[in-house]
């Protein structure tokens, strides 16, 4: 692939797997990062201790390795087989990027709001994308392209996954927002841009990979053009005919010969839009 002068990423799939232990959790993908400490509230007491609930886990509980452990083995019971994917999710740590008051739902299978209509992905979705973004894949992929920054939490997990990450997002709450979530993690390879997504980032391409965390009726023709032959692009789309707009999972392969398209299982994301706000 003839390289960009001004873009030094390039494709890099040499790496060796990361292949899980005798007990089925794989080894971290990149070396942890050492957080610094949440600040913890201390709880009004309660007058009747025999009612008394256990705490849910937060401050040194969240960020201990033992609770995103729990997420991956979970992960794994649930179908993710891909190590590297999970060995990523064991290693970013997803409570930092939800609001204080959504803490202890952190490491749950859900979506969380994180503000301006928008929701961070469940583990599950999220994994499950990125293990087709990744098509069994031996090593790291080569630059990806994320639609839809949100928080930042899967921008994160894909720098452990790829040699350099794109990741373009419209609202400008949300883009300051996920660069604040990242500081702490100093991420050389992953680049925050704020802008349009409809119409991707042309001067990052050809891309190994892109995924989008928003779906609309079809998958817009600039993500294609910008998708590298042999690439592969994962999105939700509105599934035709279907009521209420539902949406599927769909999975794009680049080819020498054109473009092969596979639909897979429902899936629910905010509408894809244009512009920025």
């Amino acid at each position: 692939m003839k390289q960009r002068p001004s873009f030094p990423a390039r494709l890099d799939t040499t790496l060796a797997k990361n292949r899980p232990n005798a007990h089925g959790v794989p080894a971290p993908a990149a070396a942890a990062v050492t957080p610094a400490p949440l600040r913890n509230t201390p709880a009004a007491p309660n007058k009747n201790p025999s009612t008394a609930k256990p705490a849910a886990p937060q401050g040194h509980g969240m960020e201990s390795g033992a609770v995103r452990a729990r997420m991956v083995q979970k992960l794994a019971a649930g179908g993710i087989s891909d190590a590297h994917v999970l060995a990523a999710m064991g290693t970013i740590e997803r409570h930092r990027f939800v609001d204080s008051a959504l803490i202890n739902q952190a490491y749950e299978d859900t979506s969380l709001p994180i503000g301006l209509g928008q929701t961070i992905s469940k583990p599950g979705v999220v994994s499950r994308m990125l293990e087709l973004l990744r098509n069994g894949n031996s090593g790291k992929l080569g630059r990806v392209l994320e639609i839809g920054t949100g928080c930042g939490y899967q921008a994160a997990v894909l720098s452990l996954l790829a040699s350099e990450v794109y990741s373009i997002e419209r609202l400008r709450g949300l883009h300051d927002r996920a660069r604040e979530n990242l500081r702490h993690l100093r991420l050389a390879n992953l680049h925050l841009l704020f802008g349009d997504g409809m119409v991707g980032y042309a001067k990052g391409a050809p891309y190994a990979a892109i995924i989008a965390a928003a779906g609309g009726e079809a998958v817009p023709q600039a993500w294609v053009d910008q998708l590298a032959v042999g690439g592969r692009l994962v999105a939700p789309v509105v599934t035709p005919g279907a009521p209420g707009g539902a949406q599927a999972l769909l999975v794009l392969d680049k080819t020498p010969q054109g473009v092969r398209q596979t639909i897979l299982e429902t899936v629910h994301f905010v509408p894809l839009k244009s512009g920025v706000a």
